[in-house]
């Protein structure tokens, strides 16, 4: 599988594309006015006790209190090999009071009405491991299969642990630390323990609500995340970011050197491999399969909801067959959506209904596989009793949706209209209230093009009879900046 990383840098965002195959995957966006802030340390002020919620409520310098669940005060885990086991929850009041000062990170950026999510677990991450100081435990990402591997890399660092006693910590290894040699993980325990270091004493410096500690920038986070020996190439449109990076790569994935070149083309590098196309389509509901069929993805604050469709595709043998192609095939797409989009949370998937066990086994094994490329941590059950797959993906930061887009302020999201019969009928009703409320000699109806030219067309005769009822006058005026829902009834 070839893959590249193509990076857009301007002054007021940083923009970042992974391509699989000639086919964008995910991407990402920082924006200078609003960048992220996972990762980032903080030095807080807890403003708000909620016993009923065993919560807490903290202030650590943004326009909303984040917020801290009494599980991640006491023991909350941060990394790639996260413990997901229950835990018995302590009372949030024996743990924090209101205007204690808290040293915390962010785990989860605001999403919507949301404020940040926080633990006072700090981890911080390298290219092959990430350091949690004051934890003793080693643990191995999950994605590192081979027994032999994973004792090696535990055996480096638990000697290179032992030797390193100023700033005691556990360590999660990385995905990326597979194969890395010895000297690579020691120099990067050595770089961790004095960054750590260097967050201790700035936390004894600063005064609540502070920044201790911000994440590195978009593009070099890249570098150290996303770079894996299939990458064939990093290219970056900014000389200046280039440079910075090479720095990096030089300094900490010395064997990458060579696959890191600025990109100087007239041709914006988005516009290679489509991608800029593909940005706009990912905003859009309905993803058009190659056979003809479709899927529509829904996104709502509490779910995802995602339904497949046959759509123009008639198959050639069977019905059944028909479906289980569809079905293939949208299992291919979602994957790729879920990563492209990145929708996280709850994910309801509604595949056509198959009647034959074996088809619904190898649609179920086909979206796993297909998952099993994706660097959020991803769950998945298998098809309930109603056909539906249930499914939960690690959402940190926003969806793309939520980055680029912002409510339509006609429809407030809903993403649908009254229609302008409804809102005729809905004037007729209003009308008829004011009547009887007011004395009035005629009526001043305002409202929008489409809704006045029903009123004067299809509702002419309905008007008629209003007046003759109300033996009142309506007159009608179309105001260019109303809503096809908004309308003013006015006395005269």
């Amino acid at each position: 599988m070839s893959e590249e990383i193509l990076i857009n840098v301007t002054p007021v965002e940083t923009r970042v594309a992974l391509v699989e195959n000639g086919m964008l995957q995910e991407v990402y966006i920082e924006r200078t006015s609003r960048k992220g802030i996972v990762g980032n340390i903080y030095r807080g002020k807890v403003v708000r006790v909620l016993p009923g919620m065993e919560a807490a409520f903290v202030d650590i310098g943004l326009e909303r209190a984040a917020f801290i669940h009494a599980s991640d005060v006491v023991s909350g885990q941060n990394g790639e090999d996260a413990a997901e086991a229950p835990k018995s929850v302590p009372d949030i009041r024996s743990l924090l009071r209101e205007g204690q000062s808290l040293v915390v990170q962010v785990t989860k950026d605001p999403i919507g009405t949301k404020g940040a999510r926080l633990t006072t677990q700090l981890s911080i991450p390298s290219r092959y491991l990430v350091f949690m100081p004051g934890v003793n435990h080693i643990g191995i990402s999950q994605r590192i299969e081979d027994d032999g591997e994973r004792a090696r890399l535990k055996a480096i660092v638990e000697e290179g642990a032992a030797e390193q006693t100023e700033v005691p910590g556990g360590y999660i290894i990385r995905t990326a630390a597979e194969l890395a040699a010895a000297e690579d993980l020691i120099a990067d325990m050595t770089y961790l323990h004095r960054l750590s270091q260097s967050i201790h004493e700035r936390i004894n410096r600063v005064q609540a609500p502070a920044v201790v500690y911000q994440d590195l920038p978009l593009f070099i986070r890249t570098i150290r995340d996303l770079i894996r020996p299939q990458t064939e190439k990093v290219r970056i449109d900014s000389r200046e970011s280039h440079q910075r990076v090479v720095e990096f790569v030089e300094e900490f994935v010395s064997e990458f050197a060579n696959k890191v070149e600025y990109y100087p083309g007239e041709r914006p590098i988005f516009d290679l491999y489509s991608v800029e196309d593909e940005i706009q389509k990912a905003l859009s509901r309905k993803v058009q399969l190659k056979s003809g069929g479709y899927v529509i993805i829904d996104q709502t604050e509490a779910m995802t909801t995602i339904d497949i469709n046959t759509g123009a595709f008639v198959g050639h043998r069977n019905l059944e067959e028909t479906i289980f192609k569809t079905n293939l095939e949208a299992a291919r797409a979602i994957s790729r959506q879920l990563r492209l989009r990145n929708l996280g949370g709850i994910i309801i998937i509604d595949f056509i209904d198959m009647e034959d066990p074996e088809h619904q086994r190898q649609v179920h094994r086909m979206l796993e596989k297909m998952l099993e490329r994706d660097h959020a941590k991803t769950k998945i059950t298998g098809v309930s009793e109603l056909g539906l797959v249930e499914m939960t993906r690690k959402r940190t930061t926003e969806s793309l949706g939520q980055v680029l887009c912002e409510s339509c302020p006609i429809c407030d999201g809903r993403g649908f209209l009254k229609t302008s019969e409804t809102v005729c009928y809905e004037i007729f009703r209003e009308i008829l209230r004011v009547n009887r409320a007011y004395e009035a000699e005629s009526y001043l109806v305002m409202a929008s093009q489409s809704v006045v030219d029903r009123l004067l067309d299809e509702e002419s005769d309905n008007v008629a009879d209003l007046e003759t009822f109300i033996t009142k006058s309506i007159r009608f005026q179309v105001e260019p900046f109303y809503s096809q829902e908004q309308y003013d009834v006015v006395l005269l």
